[in-house]
């Protein structure tokens, strides 16, 4: 038994840092960095951002001596935990970049292009991630998440389904119409982030894991039993960007879980349909995202209790019983048909939120440091954007990457405790209050809603 192990919550096993590690079985990370040293480039945080970060910088530059400094194993964040939807996303609000129509579409074709690009870097390097390029979509269920719908549009190559069209897709209960994208894949987490981990090592980086930097500085950046001296420092931390120094209130760590089903019958599929293996989303204020995994459960995840006090994180994965009872009676509301099936594990992980909610890279020529992340929830395409970003401006290759408008993003931090925890408590506290009322009856968008996004800055 390692720390890692799950607990029994009412007889679902929470906690294990997630299924999908724990369906390869838990990895035993490495042992911690024990003596000083000197590198290029040093990379805090082993998840998809630091990763992709290390391989292009070492396909840029195959001499750089590059190294990966992990608290605990690579991928044990939230690259290892989320709803693996490889998706075209925007990782953020299009209208707080600042950049106009332009450079928001240029931004825009960039992650709906990643897509593609990091589905050709699993074959050329032979990761086998359960991938599906099955596209996703995103249902309405009530009349007012039916007038978003609708309000919202399709630009191609989305495109609108009627009631009957989505039914065939995925019989779900209450369907009222919904937007088919078929730029998204479905993927498994965990063989994604360690499939890329073993590539990165084959291409000379050393990974060290068990190694928690407890600050970062230009040239420098130290750990618990030692210091590594690098000429760049790139901060590849999303949500557990607060925990290190100086940084506590840069990006909100905000919660998501996930609970994964056993495996359905024949007859379970046939009833529900989803052959087609689509991502599945919904227009909802505290939405939920769900796969039909490769090996025949359902994974959905939501938001539960999406923040904790004083930026605090979760304990190797564990989620409160109440936040699972939640995403079980989202999960019966979706497909009344499964309301026996069981639910065989429970997770949760942290994402990272700016201020503005819109994701960054940011790098100083003139310090060596730079950072990326805060991807709000939408991370899986837009860690491989960001990692090739970050590489191109250490690299000082001008692309048209280093002019998308999150290159150099800055944004002010978050407020004091207890100031933000009673913010965010607020704010998803009134957009479950929406989306009751919408459920309700009624056919526009609640006014919780608008006054949750006024308090959030979304």
């Amino acid at each position: 038994m390692t720390s890692y192990d799950p607990v029994d919550a009412g007889g679902v096993r929470n906690g294990g840092v997630s299924h999908w590690h724990a369906s390869l079985g838990l990895p035993v990370p490495g042992p911690g960095l024990a003596r000083d040293l000197s590198c290029d480039v040093a990379i805090v945080g082993g998840g998809l951002t630091g990763l992709w970060t290390a391989y292009w910088l070492k396909r840029g530059d195959p001499g750089l001596d590059v190294r990966v400094l992990e608290a605990e194993f690579a991928g044990y964040g939230a690259s290892g935990r989320n709803g693996g939807w490889l998706s075209s996303e925007l990782p953020g609000n299009a209208a707080h970049y600042g950049a106009g129509d332009t450079g928001v579409a240029a931004m825009a074709a960039a992650v709906r292009g990643t897509v593609d690009e990091v589905l050709a870097a699993c074959e050329r390097e032979g990761i086998a991630a359960d991938q599906r390029r099955s596209g996703v979509l995103y249902a309405a269920r009530s009349a007012a998440q039916h007038q978003r719908l609708l309000a919202h549009g399709a630009v191609a190559p989305s495109v609108l389904l009627d009631a009957e069209q989505a039914r065939a897709r995925i019989d779900i209960a209450d369907l009222r119409g919904a937007r088919f994208d078929p730029d998204a894949a479905r993927v498994h987490p965990a063989k994604l982030v360690r499939g890329l981990a073993d590539v990165v090592r084959g291409l000379g980086v050393e990974i060290h894991e068990s190694t928690r930097v407890t600050s970062i500085a230009p040239g420098v950046a130290t750990t618990a039993r030692a210091q590594v001296r690098a000429g760049t420092v790139l901060r590849c931390l999303e949500g557990f960007t607060s925990g290190l120094a100086g940084h506590r209130r840069d990006w909100l760590p905000m919660n998501s879980a996930i609970i994964v089903t056993a495996p359905l019958t024949d007859t379970q599929w046939a009833t529900i349909g989803w052959a087609g293996e689509e991502l599945l989303g919904d227009e909802a204020h505290a939405y939920c995202y769900a796969q039909r995994t490769a090996d025949g459960r359902i994974a959905l995840g939501g938001r539960g209790i999406p923040y904790r006090f004083g930026s605090r994180t979760d304990v190797h994965g564990r989620t409160q019983e109440w936040t699972v009872e939640s995403l079980r009676s989202t999960l019966h509301a979706l497909f009344p048909s499964l309301s026996g099936v069981g639910i065989d594990q429970a997770w949760c992980g942290v994402l990272g939120v700016p201020r503005d909610w819109c994701a960054s890279v940011v790098f100083s020529r003139a310090t060596g440091l730079g950072h990326a992340g805060g991807y709000i929830g939408s991370g899986l395409t837009a860690t491989h954007l960001a990692g090739r970003t970050l590489a191109d401006l250490v690299l000082g290759h001008e692309t048209t990457r280093t002019d998308l408008p999150w290159v150099g993003h800055r944004v002010r931090r978050w407020e004091p405790e207890p100031l933000r925890w009673l913010g965010v408590k607020a704010m998803y506290g009134l957009y479950r209050a929406a989306d009751r009322r919408e459920d309700a009856g009624g056919s526009g968008t609640s006014r919780l809603a608008t006054l949750a996004d006024r308090v959030s800055g979304r």
